[in-house]
């Protein structure tokens, strides 16, 4: 698949969930029970905006970032904003937030959620995670949740992310890796990349990628098995199944090599990244 192919599948499918009601599914408390499952607590989704929550992640980056009074926070390919928000409660109104995602109607939604939220201390950024419109050495942690998996070209991303943090900033984030191979059916389909599973590498390949950036210190601070209800519930697995006709053994077995990782990692002031 041709990256600008992928890109322009991407952005048309997440436009399309961003202009539902609801969630990823369709269905608010399904995105809340999903959410729950990988992390976030029922308090940090009952102090969000309805609405910022759409069930797209696998991880809460929020909740290992160690965020502190006064810092500056990047999220990477923010959606509807609901990691901006919480990382917004630790930061105080000393600190700042920065939301960036490359679908207009993402963008218009989390700004609509802020306004509802009155987060004066959040602002969202229409720009691509491999060209982030954020200055150089200006952020200290940047967070992502189940979204670098999407990109085409990982190494770029995350060589922007070591670019915009501030020397000693943290990458804190969330994403889904394989275990092993999935199987060509699945890695050829441009539905499944949109639903994270085909563009998911290797989890070795995915930690020296964050490695050869220049990140130091990187290490995953938790692996958990990919919840074989978010492919038996999101509208785009199911489309995936059904399409592609795949028996609910293979289902199982796909399901089995994919895995969601918390990873840590910092910039340090002597690491030149490989370009």
């Amino acid at each position: 698949m041709k990256e600008l192919q992928i890109k322009n599948m991407v952005r048309n499918s997440y436009a399309k969930i961003a202009m539902r009601k609801g969630s990823c599914c369709g269905n608010t408390a399904l995105a809340d029970d999903i959410s729950k499952g990988v992390g976030y607590s029922e308090n940090e989704l009952n102090t969000i905006p309805e609405g910022a929550n759409l069930g797209l992640g696998c991880g809460n980056p929020v909740a290992l970032a160690t965020l502190r009074e006064g810092e500056t926070v990047l999220d990477l390919g923010s959606g509807a904003g609901v990691d901006c928000f919480l990382a917004a409660e630790r930061v105080g109104k000393n600190g700042k937030v920065i939301g960036i995602d490359m679908t207009p109607e993402m963008i218009k939604k989390a700004r609509e959620n802020a306004r509802k939220g009155n987060y004066g201390n959040v602002e969202f950024r229409l720009g691509e995670i491999e060209n982030l419109p954020v200055d150089d050495d200006s952020v200290d942690v940047v967070i992502s949740n189940c979204v670098i998996n999407l990109s085409p070209d990982k190494s770029k991303v995350f060589l922007e992310a070591f670019r915009v943090l501030k020397q000693g900033g943290r990458l804190m984030i969330s994403d889904i890796v394989l275990l092993k191979e999935l199987p060509d059916f699945i890695k050829d389909s441009i539905e499944a990349y949109v639903g994270c599973v085909s563009g998911a590498t290797i989890k070795n390949e995915y930690i020296e990628t964050i490695k050869a950036a220049g990140f130091q210190e990187v290490k995953i601070i938790s692996e958990t098995s990919f919840p074989i209800e978010c492919m038996a519930n999101d509208p785009t697995a199911k489309a995936i199944i059904e399409g592609l006709k795949i028996s609910p053994e293979k289902v199982k077995e796909i399901a089995s090599s994919v895995v969601s990782i918390k990873v840590y990692g910092v910039k340090l002031v002597s690491v030149v990244p490989h370009k």
